[in-house]
Order: C-alpha cells, then structure tokens, then sequence
C-alpha cells in the first residue's frame, strides 16, 4: 500500500526522531516499504544499526545517526549532514521521548531538566532546524508525537504531561505560522499503545510501576499507531487520536472541564498510599 504521503512528496525524504525501536521504527518501516530515504536517531547506537539493517532490507534509503536528541549541537551536526546528503527534507517526525511518573515535589529538578531536555526542548530543535528548509522548499510536513497525556493532565505523571502539553501547544502554535509557506503540521495524542517509553523512566518504583503495568497491557502495537499516524498526516489532519478513547477524553475535558477535574481529583485521593503521604506530611 503507498502512502498518500510519498505522492504528495515525491522526493520522499525524511527524517525521525527515537526510531532505534518502537513507534519510530515503525514509522520508518513504512516510509522504506515506499522508497523513502530515511535520516533515523536514537541514544543507543546499536539500535540505530539494526533499525538501517531492517528498513533497508524493506527499501529503504537510510542515514543512521546516534546522539542524545537533548543535545543542541549534536542534533544540530546530524541534521545539517542529512540535508547535505539528502537533497532537503520533506517529513519531520519529531518521536523521541520518555516516560516518567511521580509526584512533582518528589521529583528532583535534575530530572525535571532531563526530561524536559528530551521531551519538549528537542520537539522544538527538531521543528526549528526543519523550518527553514520547509520555507525554502515552499512544502514539508511536520509531524510531532505528543500524548493524550498532554490534555488529560492525570495525577502523579505531571512531567510528562506538561511535556507533551508543550508539544500540542507548539504544533498548534506553528501550525498558522508555517502554513502560507506550504508546509503541513500534525500532533499526535494517543492513549497506551504498547512501547518501551518507560524504558528510562526515573521516577519512583512505585510510578514507574504503575506505568508499565498499563503499557504492557495495552491491547494497541505501535505499528497501528504509526498507519494511523502516517495515513492521517497523509489526509492533513491537524489532530491525530488513537484510539477513539483519546479522541472521547479530549471531548470530556473540553465540555465538563470542571467535573472532569473534580472526578481526577476525589479518585486520587482515595488511594491508600496517597492516604498515607497526607497523614506523614501532617505528622513531620
């Protein structure tokens, strides 16, 4: 099946973020089963190499970078090679990311500034550097992964909400600015699909826990999510939910925003070890 994606790109060149593994991958497996020469990024150099290995047995035309996406400079140094090498780029695919949980007081600002790095800080490297060579082009599309997270703002995750926040709120931001100049943006906001975002996570065990569990369960594969993803940005779809449990939350929070926040709040407070940090913050 071609994507509607290479036709609207015929030069078909693009580059992700994280797709050592997971989503990113996926993501790129389906652009190399369409031609496409694929600039991909992870921290671990290994899973960059056997990410190339796999897209190029598909057809893929693949440049492997290995870098930490929190570094500017770094980010900076694989961009700029890939344009050199590639022509341009037509599909930005902002993907990396972590996962995270804990209480906001209780996680240390060394985290804060790691996951904020990762997170949030290389959506923005990513969509400054693709830009202007978009604007040149005068066509390009920019897709950022966020999280039904970033609008459901549920208790004892705030660092990962407020960091996928930021990533709708820059895709929606954007998305005026760069559209005179031909160039496409799409943010997407699932619920848990199955990955390894946690992977990296260091929060509380108990958190980190809680989170896993609900991933592991997950009855979504990342390769669904990235069809949805790449046939939707295909259609120009600004919003991209999956499932329709993301789309009917975003719903909820916008009509009954107050009983939405007072139903989160009462459920948090009836948990037992919740219970239990209020009566020692009283007794310290």
């Amino acid at each position: 099946m071609s994507l509607k994606l290479t036709s609207r790109f015929p030069s078909k060149r693009a580059f992700i973020t994280g797709a050592g593994s997971g989503l990113g991958r996926e993501l790129a497996l389906l652009l190399a089963a369409d031609g496409w020469t694929i600039g991909i990024t992870d921290i671990k150099a290994q899973s960059a190499q056997e990410s190339k290995a796999l897209l190029e047995s598909k057809g893929g035309k693949v440049l492997e970078y290995a870098f930490d996406v929190s570094d500017k400079t770094a980010y900076q140094g694989a961009f700029d090679d890939f344009i050199s090498r590639a022509g341009g780029v037509d599909l930005m695919i902002n993907n990396a990311g972590v996962g995270d949980g804990g209480l906001l007081d209780e996680y240390s600002l060394k985290n804060w500034d790691w996951i904020v790095g990762i997170n949030q800080m290389a959506v923005i490297y990513g969509t400054y550097f693709a830009i202007p060579v978009m604007k040149k082009q005068g066509a390009g599309h920019i897709i950022s992964i966020a999280s039904a997270a970033g609008y459901a703002n549920m208790p004892n995750m705030s660092m990962y909400n407020i960091t996928k926040a930021a990533v709708i709120a820059m895709s929606e931001s954007i998305n005026a600015e760069v559209r005179p100049f031909g160039i496409g943006v799409s943010v997407v906001m699932p619920t848990f699909f199955r990955s390894n975002v946690m992977a990296q996570g260091r929060g509380p065990e108990s958190a980190m826990s809680i989170g896993s569990a609900m991933i592991k369960k997950a009855p979504i594969l990342p390769s669904e999510v990235a069809l949805k993803i790449l046939t939707e940005a295909g259609n120009g779809t600004f919003h991209i939910f999956h499932p329709f449990q993301a789309r009917m939350v975003w719903w909820v929070k916008r009509f009954i925003p107050n009983l939405f926040l007072t139903f989160k709040a009462n459920s948090f407070a009836k948990k037992g070890w919740v219970q239990k940090k209020v009566q020692e913050a009283r007794q310290s």
